[in-house]
């Protein structure tokens, strides 16, 4: 990655602590998630993701110029990662179009909790899991709860987060830049692109459509990635795990201010649950969890 390290903006990122390079890249997240709900009335879930893939596809490709020179096991982990990106983001993306946004990324969010309990035998392991599934209980049951197909489509997002990461650890033993991540968005977005036709058809084609989906794919896939990047470099793992662990409450957040989506009180409470679930779940994990 030493050309990267010489580029403008990884300088300029090199200059912000890693602790709000996390924080920023949870709010563009969010932010460009808010921004994709709003078009689904024009291009549909599946359009609007198969448009963020294929344009963070574009871009990663233009900055890393990848080549399929690589040995079969490597291709086999690229294949598998984007494949994954892809039915995770078209999950996501079908469950934002029936809940609200926040109730999405808490529900989706088992998936991390999942990997990083799995296998424990402690107490202390269960009691996370515990809370975390009485945050969700809490959060669908609660009166006039949540359509139950989007929540089906949020917890199949969280199974294919689950799998996304134990891939991107495989893919991070295998390169050591950006290269692999622009392979797999590339089939992510083949993955997406029979969906999004079927769905939108021509309307992806609109150019303000186009204009929306090449700052979602900005705020949504290449801005949060590489601030990732750059603090993984600067910052313990765990530590990493605990921020990220704001991203439901984020999102509730980002829901409210910018789709005007009202959580109940109950609800507010449940996504507190799963915040605190991760963040215990991730201070109390073992070295080699």
């Amino acid at each position: 990655m030493a050309h990267a390290d010489r580029l403008p903006v990884a300088r300029l990122m090199g200059g912000i602590p890693p602790t709000a390079l996390v924080l920023l890249g949870i709010v563009s997240v969010q932010v460009g998630a808010a921004l994709a709900k709003q078009l689904f009335t024009v291009a549909g879930a599946a359009g609007t993701v198969t448009l963020r893939l294929v344009v963070a596809a574009i871009v990663l490709v233009a900055i890393w110029r990848p080549s399929l020179r690589m040995d079969r096991r490597t291709l086999v982990v690229v294949v598998s990662y984007g494949v994954v990106l892809g039915a995770m983001n078209l999950c996501f993306y079908a469950a934002l179009e029936r809940i609200p946004l926040g109730a999405a990324v808490t529900i989706e969010f088992l998936g991390p909790l999942a990997v990083a309990v799995a296998g424990s035998r402690r107490w202390l392991d269960g009691v996370w899991v515990l809370l975390a599934g009485a945050g969700v209980v809490l959060l669908t049951r609660v009166q006039g709860g949540l359509l139950w197909t989007g929540v089906l489509f949020a917890l199949a997002a969280g199974a294919c987060w689950a799998g996304y990461i134990l891939l991107a650890a495989k893919l991070g033993s295998r390169s050591n830049d950006g290269k692999g991540l622009a392979l797999a968005m590339v089939v992510g977005s083949a993955v997406a692109l029979p969906f999004g036709i079927s769905s939108a058809g021509t309307a992806m084609l609109d150019p303000v459509v186009l204009a929306a989906a090449v700052a979602v794919a900005l705020m949504s896939s290449v801005i949060p990635y590489s601030l990732e990047l750059e603090a993984l470099r600067r910052m313990p793992p765990r530590v990493f795990g605990i921020l990220m662990s704001m991203e439901p409450a984020v999102a509730a957040v980002a829901g409210l201010v910018l789709l005007g989506e009202q959580l109940k009180p109950a609800q507010w409470v449940a996504v507190c649950c799963v915040v605190i679930a991760s963040v215990g779940s991730t201070r109390t994990a073992r070295p080699d969890v």
